[in-house]
């Protein structure tokens, strides 16, 4: 990861390595998705189309890293199915939600995965969040509160911000397990177990939902096809980049993505109400607050070594 030398006047660093740069890019073509989604769910289920989506991705990642699919290891299996799991859960959710709300609203809730990831910390492995989290996630909650809508003096969650905002729990699992097994195995291998098996499971899951098998549609084949290929592109990268980045940087990268479906479904003609732009905004911030540090002024060889350790102790643990 790229730093800025440090000095007693400077502690935060704008330079962007290539691997943020990467995850710029990423986050780009992932806020622009929603739309598209959105759009397709008029002519198909949610899971059949994650299920489709995924198979073209896995696809993909596997014949440009066919040769290097026979040096599996068991580390490399279990991760991928690890987090297939939770990419299964966090995309079908969302896509579910998707069906009923506008893609604007579904992102900026989805974007809730990021003072998750502290909250989900804190329950699961017992470790507190510190303030700038703490406070992070409280301003997520009140601007989740403004998103949704309060109506006649009490707040009503639709059933599709409520299975959207539980997508976003599991999103935030997909990152601790990104980056908790980044250093560990081969980013091809393990993309194309996760994709798989995200696609497999979806399948499955058309069963116990009841969804009908839709009709064919060239919206639905050349959207699963061009979405594939964005997933196997960001998957990929995810993988690649988290190898150098420290989890802390990723998420104020990903922070901008409600921000750029927001401007992609604005240009399509989506507009939510002034209290909903105010949730999404405060959820923005939430985001970008829930990654903050406050930090002392000290000796710059003193900060610059605490960095360095720190910077690896959240690549080691995947804090």
């Amino acid at each position: 990861m790229s730093q800025a030398p440090s000095s007693p006047h400077t502690c935060v660093s704008l330079r962007l390595s290539k691997a943020e740069l990467v995850l710029v890019f990423i986050t780009m073509l992932w806020g622009g998705t929603f739309l598209i989604v959105h759009n397709v769910m008029t002519v198909s289920g949610p899971m059949f189309f994650v299920g489709l989506r995924f198979a073209a991705a896995a696809l993909f990642v596997g014949l440009v890293s066919a040769r290097a699919l026979s040096g599996l290891t068991f580390t490399e299996l279990k991760a991928g199915v690890l987090i297939g799991v939770t990419i299964m859960l966090g995309y079908g959710l969302q896509t579910m939600g998707l069906q009923t709300i506008s893609s604007s609203q579904s992102a900026f809730i989805t974007a809730l995965y990021v003072p998750f990831v502290p909250l989900l910390q804190w329950l699961v492995l017992g470790r507190r969040p510190g303030l700038m989290p703490s406070i992070g996630i409280c301003l997520a909650f009140v601007g989740l509160m403004l998103l949704a809508g309060p109506t006649g003096g009490s707040l009503h969650f639709s059933e599709g911000e409520l299975v959207t905002l539980v997508s976003a729990v599991a999103i935030a699992g997909e990152i601790i397990l990104i980056s908790r097994y980044a250093g560990q195995v081969d980013v091809r291998r393990v993309t194309v177990v996760q994709l798989a098996t995200a696609s497999a499971l979806s399948f499955l899951m058309i069963v116990p939902t009841q969804e009908h098998l839709p009709d064919f549609s060239w919206l639905l084949l050349t959207s699963a096809l061009g979405l594939g290929l964005m997933s196997a592109i960001i998957q990929v990268a995810m993988n690649w980049a988290q190898k150098s980045v420290s989890p802390t940087r990723a998420t104020l990268i990903y922070a901008g993505e409600p921000v750029w479906a927001g401007i992609v479904g604005r240009l399509a003609g989506e507009r939510l109400p002034g209290v909903a732009l105010l949730g999404g905004l405060l959820i923005v911030v939430a985001v970008i607050v829930s990654e903050l540090k406050i930090r002392r002024t000290r000796d710059p060889v003193q900060q610059q070594a605490e960095d360095l350790h720190q910077a690896q102790g959240e690549r080691e643990t995947g804090q």
